[in-house]
């Protein structure tokens, strides 16, 4: 069987900026939600999706703010989606998906630990991890546990990740530690790019194993002096960024097991009541599954 683990806060997101705005009859703004609930339907008519979970960021910042005050926030994300988040996590429970609303951890958290946790059953024959979010190339391994673009139908197995970013997966977090992700609010390390990191990191594999004296180096790169002085002086500072990139694999899920994420329809009566409070009925009748 095939696993499906869903980053709801990228879904939501997505829906937000690609959905029109719309207003449920209380004037709220629910154009995200509604679009993602069509999203969502459309995907399970296609009969491909046997065993899912959704995980949100049920709250933007997480304990990584707590390790560094430039991380992320929901400071200038747009309120009518803010909003908007605790619908999206009854939507998706009313569509009888598993949801994971994750505090203090962040959604990619809860994938992260879902993907190493089911990889291991027997029974399953791939994870996808549904998010194009670049941290999460971390957790690709050979093509059981890939990364998967729902909006354009892309798997990225670990030949992929090599191929986009130029290192294994288990190199992912130090990549992103030398370029930085301003995304997270991770500034980088001066100096690095995306290719001088790749060229280093794919010989060496991690920051730590990185000579300082850029002689030492075993392999060419284009300023490689400078490259090394800067990440001599700020090793402090790269150990953290790594820390903040890695995602985590112990975070607590209630569901054990493979068979808890079994997809085994919508549940009517949530669904049902949802919709009216959205002004959305066209999902109902798109539903392909009730449950019980």
């Amino acid at each position: 069987m095939k696993v499906h683990l869903v980053d709801g806060t990228y879904e939501l997101f997505r829906a937000h900026f690609g959905a029109p705005s719309m207003t449920a009859p209380d004037g709220r703004e629910v154009g995200a939600v509604r679009g993602l609930l069509r999203s969502f339907v459309a995907w399970m008519r296609t009969g491909t999706v046997t065993h899912v979970a959704v995980a949100f960021d049920h709250v933007i910042e997480s304990f990584r703010n707590d390790l560094w005050e430039g991380y992320k926030t929901g400071e200038g994300v747009d309120p009518a989606l803010l909003g908007q988040f605790e619908l999206a996590e009854r939507a998706t429970r009313a569509l009888g998906m598993v949801t994971w609303p994750m505090v203090p951890f962040e959604a990619d958290d809860a994938l992260a630990a879902g993907a190493a946790r089911y990889a291991r059953d027997p029974a399953v024959t791939q994870v996808l991890l549904c998010s194009p979010d670049k941290d999460l190339a971390q957790c690709v391994r050979g093509d059981r546990v890939v990364g998967f673009d729902r909006a354009k139908s892309a798997v990225l197995d670990e030949a992929g990740v090599v191929a986009k970013f130029g290192v294994k997966p288990g190199s992912i977090a130090d990549w992103l530690a030398l370029v930085g992700d301003p995304q997270d609010g991770i500034p980088g390390v001066p100096k690095w790019g995306a290719k001088s990191a790749s060229a280093v990191l794919a010989h060496y594999g991690s920051l730590d194993a990185i000579p300082d004296d850029a002689g030492a180096w075993a392999v060419t790169v284009r300023g490689a002096a400078s490259l090394a002085a800067s990440l001599a002086s700020h090793r402090k500072e790269a150990a953290l960024w790594r820390t903040l990139a890695t995602v985590r694999e112990d975070v607590p899920l209630d569901e054990e097991t493979v068979a808890a994420l079994a997809w085994e329809g919508a549940d009517r009566e949530a669904l049902t009541a949802l919709c009216d409070e959205l002004g959305e009925r066209a999902v109902i009748d798109r539903v392909p599954r009730w449950r019980g």
